[in-house]
């Protein structure tokens, strides 16, 4: 199951609407909760240009959880920080 921030490719194999040439990325903003068929799901994201990794436009689809292919957001790191405790500054010096 997609969860947002994930990348999907949704192509034929997840909705015969998305087949050939209509095949499409999108970054997932929302994943909808309400019960629908079972093993389907409602998307709401943005379509991505794949080669410029630009959002197109806003979409909501319909398509089955076994044929998405998921690309998982990698978390970001945060930067490391030596934790050297709190800075003392000294007069006179």
């Amino acid at each position: 199951m997609p969860i947002p921030g994930d990348l999907v490719l949704i192509d034929g194999r997840a909705s015969v609407q998305f087949g050939g040439d209509r095949a499409l990325w999108l970054r997932v903003t929302s994943v909808d909760e309400r019960p629908t068929y079972y093993g389907w799901v409602w998307l709401t994201g943005y379509v991505i240009d794949p080669a410029t990794r630009n959002a197109l436009a806003k979409r909501e689809v319909f398509a089955q959880i076994a044929g998405l292919h998921i690309q998982r957001r990698k978390p970001e790191s945060a930067p490391s920080r030596i934790n050297a405790g709190p800075a003392v500054r000294r007069r006179g010096v």
